[in-house]
């Protein structure tokens, strides 16, 4: 079955991670695919599980998937325009403010300022107000409806909340994909560190099942999944760091406990 190209733009997506993926989930094709941090989604719709549970702590990206999932048509403009884009992102944060934020308009501005902000981010302030500035994108290609993700998320659960709180089940597949070992742009309020690294570790530790997890090949988290028992295949990621003075792929690390 041919896979589905995620909907929304979406820095650090594991398109490029799939074929190094799919073999693993061959043999465990028929479980239950559980991802903890699901952002853009690319794994999963290359994956194409019959049954997922998708999880992240972004619940205005879990309030877009739950939408789509219901048959969302976008009425709102959209425009590559710049002046459009702060009057949607204010009405965007005015929604969060009043308590709106699981709202079907919610939903659409999402949509909308994931397509025409910049670089693919999705940044919040310690309010909790998105703060993306508009992107220099030449043309955008915006899409009202979304049948065929429709279909395929109608066969998946969609929850917003920390990994911790995701009701593993004896057997899952989980694909864990948390925010990079690096100096870290705050992608929700909370943020993410090195605690929370270690959190999920130790969390994925007492699961029954097979696991598999990626990150930057930092020196302390290759030494964290080792000392967890997790083998590790060192690959080289889509994006380049500089190092010494010079441009390289970035190294990144893929854990895994089958």
């Amino acid at each position: 079955m041919k896979s589905l190209k995620p909907i929304l733009k979406w820095a650090g997506g594991k398109r490029w991670l799939v074929p190094h993926l799919l073999p693993i989930w061959e043999k465990y094709a028929d479980y239950r695919l559980v991802e903890p941090f699901c952002g853009g989604m690319a794994v999963a719709l290359a994956l194409r599980p019959a049954r997922a549970l998708l999880n992240d702590i972004n619940h205005h990206l879990i309030n877009f998937y739950r939408w789509v999932q219901q048959g969302l048509e976008i009425g709102i403009p959209m425009e590559n325009d710049e002046k459009l884009y702060y009057e949607h992102r204010s009405r965007f944060n005015e929604l969060i403010r009043s308590g709106q934020e699981e709202s079907r308009e919610a939903a659409e501005l999402f949509y909308y300022l994931n397509k025409t902000g910049f670089n693919g981010l999705c940044r919040f302030n310690r309010k909790g107000e998105y703060n993306v500035p508009f992107g220099r994108y030449r043309k955008i290609n915006y899409a009202t409806s979304f049948p065929a993700h429709r279909e395929l998320f109608r066969r998946w659960t969609f929850m917003a909340g920390d990994f911790e709180e995701v009701p593993l089940q004896k057997g899952d597949f989980v694909y864990a994909d948390p925010p990079y070992d690096v100096e870290f742009v705050n992608y929700f309020k909370e943020g993410y560190g090195w605690a929370d690294q270690v959190r999920l570790v130790e969390w994925l530790s007492r699961h029954d099942g097979p696991i598999v997890l990626s990150n930057q090949a930092t020196e302390r988290i290759v030494n964290l999944y080792e000392r967890h028992g997790f083998k590790l295949t060192y690959l080289d990621g889509p994006r380049s760091i500089s190092a010494n003075g010079k441009r390289q792929r970035a190294r990144e690390v893929l854990a895994t406990r089958l």
